[in-house]
């Protein structure tokens, strides 16, 4: 048990042990607590443990003092708990002691983009004005750091760097914002930035170089980018070239003036941005940048600066930046220097490094704002480690998720919170893979999770999944399998908090195995977290060549278009195509599995449009240019059809010769919307439940997701904010799952 330190003479007076739970590391909250204590005259101590931070104190007014702790927080703190019980305190004073022992009971902080006090630091004279590793207890590098728990100095990859004289007195000073600040350094104790080739500058001439056209390899917070003037059309398409990365969207990365510029910046948008995880954010864009940036884009994915190199660079180039992934197609971002080296040299003109190492490679995190509020489309830095609370009433059990093949993540419960991981990529990559396997251990040591079930998606291919079926077996664990929509629903309910009773889920996506072995992905489920049954869903028509479907969108067309009795149609629009070949192999069932899929129809109509190349070259292409052409006519009426889907193409068909294609994408993704929003009231009013969930990555769609949402009107809604609406959520949707499952077995 913690004891305070003894005071000769000081009679002991019966206070309070309060334990502090929640993000409360690596925040500045002994600090806080220490100025609290002062201010109320409260004696005692606080310390950082296994389980958060403990406090004991003794004072005139321990009630305002218990309240304060959650009313005045420092900025990155979450207080998620604060339990007291009596204690006898004995102390003169109040002190800040040092951490208890090891262990993983407590949340962990997510790096934190630079505060305004670093930012103008690092632009006056002073000690640390230009240094690009400017932090204070407010901001800086957190979870891309950390090696093990409690989050002190000696377990981050700062450790080899020795604090100079100046920054001791400032880390050891409850007063100073820099106290106990893990990553704190100055140019004289701290990591160091250089220019490859060298320059006397790296600054000034990574921007000289930016500004000329050239492509540079900059080391960040949790990777490398790649970097370009975002004006600059030939840079951008060097880039493009040398990356074979022909049209998928450029991030973007300017101070708020310049984004002001060139995208509808709201309120709610500029909070966003703002927010101290700092993530891409989209944007409707004004068209006064580069076409080449998001070609057949409406909006644009815009970051602010979030470490003091960024903050520095900019205000050298004095202009929009592109700030990619540092990858070759399809692997992990770089983290390493040597690395770097080998796998971007023939991408980059010039490397901007440094020595302070990354202890774990984190993407920057996409989010957009949809139907009155903030969706996470790909969690990653700044958001990860935070935890999400469990629904009440779901039993306090360690599991393990292990999510899907695509967009992987995995989920740990434990003390009542789920820890959802970041971003892992698509495992269909052997160093994606690998990485995902070195996450699943990382996460496991670092918060000291032993779990007592396993979770997995039912289809047995997914590399998660046999993974997860090797460690439960490896462990002797029970091992729950989730249907994939099953998993999504669970994923929206349980975020929202929902228990009780039975909800309706509305799941349109790519696709993942149904119950019936079939590949589902346009759904409306009746259940819970423990079970559901499939209610109603899109008509379903065979995949062609089964993934090179997901590939190539005029093969959807070809099917949808002979279902509804339009192959004339078909044989005008793809001329060029194997036609015949294909329809023999769908009408055998010859690597052609039925699929009820979302996805693939917005794939097909967007074929039919005309919108879609041939072959995709990246995953959701198709959909998302439908999604920008529809964009233009959101109030623009639906289509009216049912889920067998004829009388849709039927009307596309009518409607192609003369109306623009982005009047028709607009009436079919309403047309959408509405079909699946009657389906859904149909479906709770038969149910006699109000509460609806909508999840799976079709919903990633703004419009999609705000139109289905209008056909719900008076509904209890259920959606996708923090946990992705993509694969990325099904982790925690599968951990929900296997939970209530544990729970009635």
């Amino acid at each position: 048990m913690y004891a305070p330190s003894f005071h000769p003479g000081v009679t002991p007076l019966m206070g309070r042990r309060i334990r502090v739970r929640g993000q409360v590391q690596g925040v500045g909250f002994r600090p806080f607590v220490w100025q609290l204590a002062e201010r109320l005259g409260i004696t005692g101590s606080v310390r950082n443990d296994a389980e958060g931070v403990l406090i004991l104190a003794e004072g005139p007014d321990l009630e305002a003092f218990e309240a304060a702790l959650r009313a005045e927080a420092p900025p990155l703190a979450r207080v998620d708990a604060v339990e007291s019980t009596p204690f006898e305190v004995i102390a003169r004073d109040f002190t800040i002691e040092a951490s208890g022992h090891k262990g993983a009971e407590t949340a962990v902080t997510p790096d934190a983009a630079t505060c305004e006090a670093c930012a103008r630091e690092i632009r006056v004279p002073g000690r640390r004005q230009g240094y690009a590793f400017t932090n204070c207890t407010h901001c800086g590098p957190r979870f891309t750091i950390l090696k093990g728990l409690p989050y002190d100095r000696a377990q981050t990859i700062m450790a080899p760097f020795t604090l100079c004289p100046a920054c001791r007195a400032e880390y050891e000073d409850p007063a100073d914002r820099r106290f106990h600040a893990q990553p704190v350094a100055c140019p004289d104790c701290g990591p160091r930035l250089w220019l490859e080739p060298p320059a006397e500058d790296p600054i000034a001439e990574a921007a000289r170089r930016l500004n000329a056209g050239q492509i540079l390899a900059i080391k960040g917070l949790g990777g490398f980018h790649l970097a370009c003037d975002a004006t600059n059309p030939r840079a951008i398409a060097t880039l493009r070239a040398r990356k074979c990365r022909p049209t998928k969207p450029l991030a973007l990365m300017a101070p708020l003036a310049l984004i002001r510029a060139h995208a509808a910046l709201t309120a709610e948008a500029e909070a966003l941005l703002t927010d101290p995880a700092a993530p891409i954010v989209l944007l409707p864009h004004h068209g006064t940048l580069p076409e080449a940036l998001a070609p057949g884009q409406s909006t644009l994915g815009w970051m602010l600066p979030y470490t003091p190199l960024h903050h520095l660079l900019l205000d050298a180039t004095r202009r929009p930046l592109v700030m990619t992934s540092g990858n070759l197609s399809g692997e992990p971002q770089v983290i390493g220097n040597a690395e770097a080296r080998e796998k971007l040299a023939a991408f980059a003109d010039a490397f901007l490094m440094h020595d302070r190492d990354i202890a774990r490679r984190l993407d920057d995190g996409v989010e957009r704002l949809a139907a009155g509020g903030r969706m996470v489309l790909r969690r990653a830095r700044g958001r990860t480690p935070g935890t999400l609370a469990l629904p009440k009433g779901l039993p306090d059990t360690p599991v393990t998720a292990y999510g899907g093949q695509m967009k992987a993540a995995l989920c740990l419960t434990k003390n009542g919170r789920a820890l959802l991981s970041h971003h892992l990529g698509d495992l269909d990559d052997a160093l994606t893979l690998g990485e995902f396997l070195k996450a699943d251990a990382d996460y496991a040591a670092l918060f000291d999770h032993r779990p007592r079930a396993i979770a997995i998606d039912l289809h047995p291919d997914f590399r998660a999944s046999r993974h997860g079926a090797e460690r439960a077996e490896a462990l002797g664990l029970p091992l729950i399998r989730v249907q994939h929509h099953h998993a999504h629903m669970a994923a929206a309910l349980g975020e929202a908090g929902w228990r009780g009773g039975q909800a309706v889920g509305v799941i349109l996506d790519g696709l993942g195995l149904g119950e019936d072995g079939t590949l589902w992905g346009g759904e409306i489920l009746l259940g819970d977290y423990a079970g559901v049954a499939r209610v109603a869903h899109l008509a379903p028509a065979p995949l062609p060549g089964g993934d090179l479907a997901q590939r190539e969108p005029w093969r959807n067309a070809l099917m949808r278009l002979d279902q509804a009795g339009l192959s004339d149609l078909a044989d005008r629009l793809f001329p060029d195509q194997p036609r015949a070949m294909i329809r023999r192999a769908a009408a055998a069932g010859l690597n052609a599995p039925q699929s009820s899929s979302a996805g693939r129809l917005f794939d097909a109509v967007a074929a039919v449009l005309g919108i879609a190349p041939a072959r995709l070259s990246f995953e959701g292409e198709a959909a998302m240019r439908l999604e920008a052409l529809a964009a233009r006519y959101p109030d623009e009426p639906g289509y009216r059809f049912a889920l067998d889907l004829a009388a849709l193409f039927a009307q596309i068909a009518r409607d192609l010769p003369d109306t623009p294609p982005d009047r028709i994408a607009a009436r079919f993704q309403n047309g959408l919307a509405e079909t699946m929003a009657r389906a859904a009231r149909q479906a709770a009013d038969a149910a006699g439940t109000r509460t609806i969930a909508l999840s799976g990555g079709c919903f990633q769609n703004a419009g999609l997701l705000e139109r289905t949402c209008a056909g719900l009107d008076g509904y209890t809604l259920c959606l996708p904010r923090e946990v992705p609406a993509n694969d990325g959520g099904l982790a925690f949707g599968q951990a929900l799952v296997a939970l209530a499952r544990l729970e009635s077995a």
